[in-house]
């Protein structure tokens, strides 16, 4: 009778602690789910402000036709993407397309003065403020649940279960991972 009772409680044991980890996991897929919509909806927001940016610079930048298309096409690209690798790799066209624009717009007084065009443009900074730190918080997100993924024994439970490792938002932009050059001449 004690033998079976030990048993018993064993297995009730082992059961809690899967069902503990499967929890866990779905909780954590959960908010990795919820972080990327976080990001996709501030990438919408960049996304929808981005047109209204290049019709208010049409009328002063006539000459920088390639720019401008070259803005339009990195958005629909961005737009149309479907993986995170996918919208990593547009998310990074557009951030260099973005950039360029910028920097042709330094040769446009008259725009830069524009005040429909500078609320855009902070409105567009501060868009990309907001997915910096969604994107952070959703590689967090990730790296959370790839832990337990990955880690014993819930790894056990994630391949029973089907559970997948989740890929990290990372935005390809080569500006970014150049060294600035400093010089004081």
């Amino acid at each position: 009778m004690i033998p079976l009772i030990i048993v018993i409680v064993v297995l009730v044991v082992i059961v809690l602690a899967i069902v503990g980890v499967y929890n866990s996991l779905v909780r954590l897929r959960n908010q990795v789910k919820n972080s990327w919509s976080q990001i996709d909806v501030q990438l919408k927001r960049r996304n929808d402000l981005i047109p209204n940016l290049v019709e208010t610079a049409k009328g002063y930048m006539a000459h920088e036709r390639n720019t401008l298309e070259n803005i339009t096409k990195a958005r629909n690209l961005a737009v149309n993407a479907a993986t995170v690798g996918d919208k990593a790799k547009a998310e990074g066209q557009l951030q260099q397309a973005l950039s360029n624009f910028f920097v042709v717009v330094e040769n446009y007084p008259d725009l830069k003065a524009n005040q429909n065009f500078l609320a855009l443009q902070e409105e567009l900074t501060s868009t990309e403020n907001k997915i910096g730190f969604a994107r952070q918080f959703y590689n967090d997100q990730v790296l959370h649940l790839n832990n337990k993924i990955q880690m014993f024994p819930s790894n056990v439970i994630a391949g029973m279960f089907g559970f997948k490792a989740e890929e990290f938002f990372q935005v390809e932009n080569p500006a970014e991972r150049a060294v600035p050059k400093v010089s004081f001449s």
